[in-house]
């Protein structure tokens, strides 16, 4: 899976959140499903822009503690 392509759509992906300030907890098996890849790209794709700075990552202290990506 391409790095820049799914930045841009887990980008677009959190600037439509209502959350301020934005971020947004991301099912990398809905993300798979609907970019046609298996689970596991996505999951080490988004490990890697979180790497690369371009993505910042952390965990609700509230349930459901899912982890939760935003925008640097």
């Amino acid at each position: 899976m391409e790095q820049e392509g799914l930045y841009k759509y887990v980008q677009s992906m959190i600037n439509s959140s209502t959350h301020r300030p934005k971020y947004m907890s991301i099912s990398t098996v809905k993300v798979a499903d609907l970019l046609g890849v298996p689970r596991t790209e996505v999951e080490n794709g988004l490990k890697s822009l979180v790497a690369e700075g371009r993505l910042k990552t952390s965990k609700l202290e509230q349930p459901p503690y899912t982890e939760v990506y935003m925008l640097q």
